[in-house]
Formats: structure tokens, sequence, C-alpha cells
């Protein structure tokens, strides 16, 4: 129970943390040995990461001829890291009801949720982009074990 509203940690899950884009989703998932993609096992969960970004290229600025408006590379101000986008998959052939299906995945949402914080405590270069947590197991487990297994997962990730 937090008696200030003004904390420093922000527990909240906003829908731009909520990894959507399939292209993404393809090349973390993809097995051709791609070198960025990492994984951690750890039940209930394999959790695939990527550290830096898929979806976009880094974009090049070229100050030739563009006169007095040119931007000195120096003046950009780096903007924080966003915080990681996640995607929380539960197999269908194990967990036939969407009930059941829907439930693990709000535990788990709950956990990476109330424990985010651990992960961005990291330093920036070992703070994923993205992450895939794959729900492995056949029962569905509580929500103490869940939690459990997440802040193991943060604290294994390189």
């Amino acid at each position: 129970v937090f008696k200030s509203s003004n904390q420093s940690m922000n527990f909240t899950f906003k829908k731009s943390e909520r990894l959507s884009s399939k292209k993404v989703i393809e090349q973390l998932f993809d097995k051709k040995g791609r070198e960025s993609n990492q994984s951690v096992f750890l039940y209930p969960f394999r959790v695939s990461y990527v550290t830096e970004d898929l979806g976009s290229q880094p974009l090049l600025l070229d100050n030739s001829g563009l006169g007095e408006n040119a931007v000195d590379q120096s003046q950009i101000i780096q903007s924080p890291i966003p915080n990681p986008q996640i995607l929380i998959s539960v197999s269908k052939r194990f967990f036939k009801h969407a009930v059941d299906r829907n439930l693990i995945k709000r535990r788990t949402r709950e956990a990476y949720r109330l424990n985010k914080h651990l992960l961005l405590q990291k330093p920036d270069s070992q703070i994923p982009t993205y992450l895939a947590f794959v729900y492995i197991a056949k029962t569905i487990e509580d929500y103490t074990k869940i939690e459990k297994s997440m802040k193991a997962i943060f604290k294994k990730m390189v």
C-alpha cells in the first residue's frame, strides 16, 4: 500500500508496452539463429527477448547542403529508453478454454507490471527492447509461483 501519489516508480502497464507488430513478433520467434535473439528458460516460462530495435533501422542524419538550418548532432537530446514491449503467449493446445488462457495471461501481466522495475534497474544496454513470455506449463500455476519465476527471470537476463 502506497501513501504517496508521487512515487518514483510507475506500476502501470500501458498499451504502448504491448507488442503487436507482426514483423517484430516474427523476428522474435525466428529460429534462424539470429544473434540478437536470446532466451531464458525458467518454469513455467520460456522467455525470448531482443536487446536491440528490430522494428526500425537507425536514422542517418546528413547535414550537408542544409546551410544555416542544419542541426548539430551534439544538440540532439537522447530520450530515455522506453519500457520494453511484451507479448504473452499461452498454448491453446494445453488450455482448451479461453477462460483458462486469459487467467494465466492476467496473472503473468500482473506479475510483470509489479516487477518490471527489477528489469528497468539494469544498465540501458541490457534492457530488452522486446520480450515474449511463452507459458510452457501444462497446468495452471498460482500467482505466487508465476511472480517468483518472473523475478528470477529478470535477474537471470543478461
